[in-house]
């Protein structure tokens, strides 16, 4: 029996689906989304909290500020919830109603941003919000999941772990890429590990992160519109893109047997599956993280008006095709070094809500320095 006083406290670490009947594959999918936040955000959320508080800089009177596509944001307002903090989560329009909603039923404060930074897109432009909030007021606290060592740290110490415990024997694993922090926290474990295991980062094609071509991306969670700054190649064995589309036929396919998974999860089944059908995967113990449930999602995923609108009929199709295999990787690319600029937005000079504004204030990050200016997405 599990008895706790507070939200962030709860998370189940030992779920596992096995999805050979359903994909034909032996694939051990772990479930991260049965805590109170839903999903796998939980546990760097809490790291980069603690760390603050511990190092002092985040006080009673702080308001903790994050950019999210919507994962870390729940998670961050239920924690703030729970500690009586005030929260201010800057998102966009990609960000499914329902989380929304479920971060504003946690008492935290939503800012969408609607218009694309003419450099930088949807993402710089949040970014930029977030930056032109902290000047603004000294209160506020950016956490920066981009940049906080925090998130990926929060994998090496709990998520890896966890997998090593329940599956010794582990050959390959299979880790979404968004701001890289899971990838980072169980590439850096199992590198560690007293028996090797291939590293295989599963990236959303229109993702930039392992050097492919920008592109429309719909899905929150995973890709990014710059190299994540959190991300060093040298702990990942190789990389492969899956469509959106494919993404999405994982989750129907998924769903129609009873998983209700999220849209990250298709993208991470669908690119697991691709690299599995390529491989001799006999004897060979494979895991992939699932980065949470799909209720979120019904408004879209699970949404056939809005899924044939965005992607066409032939999205449904039985036989979704096979990824190609994706670039080795295993070096960090200077040209992937990518810094944003100090630049902000024109926009409200008193951004809302209106009493935490205050007279001018460099912006500071979770250890209490100048918020770095490598940025990146998802979350």
């Amino acid at each position: 029996m599990s008895v706790i006083s507070a939200p962030y406290t709860f998370n189940e670490e030992d779920l596992y689906v096995d999805l050979q009947s359903i994909m034909g594959r032996r694939l051990f999918l772990k479930c991260e989304g049965f805590n109170f936040a839903g999903s796998i955000k939980l546990k760097p959320a809490t790291e980069m909290v603690e760390a603050a508080e511990q190092a002092g800089v985040l006080t009673p009177e702080s308001v903790l500020v994050e950019s999210s596509s919507g994962n870390m944001g729940v998670a961050l307002s239920m924690i703030a919830a729970s500690k009586g903090y005030q929260f201010l989560c800057v998102t966009d329009s990609r960000c499914n109603l329902s989380t929304r909603l479920l971060m504003d039923a946690l008492g935290a404060h939503v800012h969408v941003v609607t218009e694309p930074s003419t450099d930088g897109g949807l993402l710089r432009a949040r970014i930029d919000y977030v930056r032109t909030l902290c000047a603004l007021d000294d209160r506020y606290v950016w956490l920066s999941q981009y940049t906080n060592p925090g998130n990926w740290k929060a994998h090496y110490l709990r998520t890896a772990p966890a997998i090593a415990r329940s599956f010794p024997g582990l050959d390959v694993l299979f880790v979404g890429a968004g701001t890289t922090g899971t990838l980072m926290g169980c590439a850096r474990y199992f590198r560690e590990w007293h028996r090797p295991v291939r590293i295989v980062a599963v990236d959303s094609v229109g993702s930039v992160t392992f050097g492919g071509a920008p592109g429309r991306r719909l899905l929150p969670g995973l890709g990014m519109s710059m190299c994540p700054p959190l991300l060093d190649e040298s702990f990942v064995d190789e990389a492969v893109h899956v469509e959106e589309a494919d993404s999405i036929r994982a989750c129907h396919r998924l769903a129609r047997r009873g998983f209700l998974f999220g849209g990250s999860t298709g993208t991470v089944v669908s690119g697991a599956m691709g690299w599995l059908a390529l491989h001799d995967t006999r004897g060979l113990t494979a895991v992939a993280i699932a980065p949470d449930l799909g209720e979120r999602y019904l408004d879209t995923v699970y949404q056939g008006n809005w899924v044939r609108a965005l992607y066409g009929e032939g999205v449904f199709d039985p036989a979704p095709p096979v990824p190609a295999p994706g670039p080795r990787v295993g070096h960090r690319r200077q040209e992937d070094e990518v810094r944003a600029g100090d630049t902000t937005t024109a926009g409200p000079s008193r951004p809302p809500p209106g009493p935490w504004t205050a007279e001018s204030a460099p912006p500071r990050d979770a250890e209490g320095s100048r918020a770095s200016d490598t940025v990146g997405e998802g979350g």
